[in-house]
């Protein structure tokens, strides 16, 4: 019951935040000049800003499926679709909730412990910020932009920073003081204490620098593919957008995710992507439609690829050979 208020709470929260999101980005926008611009959108570019983002899926999908290999190898194209269901899951449930819907997917389908499934799963999402925050940081350097912009590049330094410190102390606790202490007080309800010996599992992938590595370069491919489909909508709708732009498009909109929203980051993906263009000198009407149209084509792309994946998956629960623990 008590998880249950707390999900409850934190949707509420999120649906508050996207709410709040939705009305400044319509305050002062004229929505019938957006809806000419969004009608006149360009169907070759935006074809080619879809295969982008599928481009970039597929390297995600090579970056799980090299967190996972030191627990245990999963063919690409099973890998690609757990987490494509999870990606779906996410498009309509708050709180990335789809993270959990991945993790229990390949856990019930591949025999790996949940619980370290999961912590792969912590393990690329601290990659994936360090590397989107470090792509913001350098197009801001390029462009020169200041102002609020630069602030919020700020804030997603210092959360990367905390993610990765994070990251460390969980896996270094059982070293630091009062480390055996807490095992030992643990001890006392040993389901919670395997959950977390098992989390730490998957943690541990973070501590195998060919591992890392790999998975920093993967994410660095992925998201130049996200920048080349910010790049290709901006064309279908007229705007000559340089690299640098669509660098600082892609990271800031993407970090505004890490906001808490509704499902779908409604409004906080809109609000992010209307502020940085209004740095580049682009209108809130335009800058509304370039950020919606991004937004949707990138839920179009992953939730028909996660629609594909569930479809060929099924509902068929695990068989006794891969039961595993949480």
């Amino acid at each position: 019951m008590r998880r249950l208020s707390t999900n409850l709470a934190r949707s509420a929260v999120g649906i508050l935040i996207s709410a709040v999101c939705v009305f400044l980005v319509l305050r002062g926008v004229d929505l019938n000049q957006t809806a000419q611009i969004l009608g006149s959108a360009d169907l070759k570019w935006l074809c080619l800003a879809a295969a982008a983002f599928g481009a970039d899926m597929f390297f995600r999908a090579l970056r799980w499926q090299r967190l996972i290999a030191p627990i245990k190898p999963v063919p690409l194209r099973r890998l690609s679709a757990y987490m494509l269901v999870g990606y779906l899951a996410n498009n309509f449930l708050p709180a990335r909730l789809g993270e959990l819907v991945r993790s229990h997917y390949l856990g019930d389908r591949e025999g790996i412990s949940r619980s370290a499934t999961l912590g792969t799963v912590v393990v690329e999402r601290v990659v994936d910020t360090v590397v989107l925050v470090g792509i913001g940081a350098v197009a801001i350097l390029v462009l020169n932009i200041r102002g609020v912009v630069v602030s919020a590049i700020l804030v997603g330094v210092a959360l990367a920073g905390l993610l990765v410190v994070a990251l460390a102390v969980a896996l270094a606790a059982h070293r630091l003081p009062g480390g055996r202490r807490l095992g030992a007080y643990l001890g006392r309800w040993p389901r919670v204490k395997g959950t977390i010996v098992r989390l730490r599992d998957g943690l541990r992938v973070a501590a195998l620098p060919k591992t890392i590595a790999a998975a920093g370069i993967l994410s660095v491919a992925a998201w130049s593919c996200t920048v080349l489909a910010v790049l290709a909508v901006g064309q279908s709708l007229g705007m000559q957008l340089t690299v640098g732009q669509g660098s600082l498009l892609a990271s800031g909109m993407n970090l505004a995710t890490a906001v808490p929203s509704g499902p779908g980051y409604l409004g906080t993906f809109e609000y992010a992507g209307q502020t940085i263009a209004a740095a580049f000198g682009i209108t809130a009407s335009k800058g509304l439609a370039l950020a919606l149209l991004i937004h949707v084509l990138a839920l179009a792309t992953s939730s028909a690829g996660g629609v594909v994946a569930l479809v060929g998956l099924g509902w068929q629960r695990r068989n006794a050979a891969s039961a595993s623990g949480a």
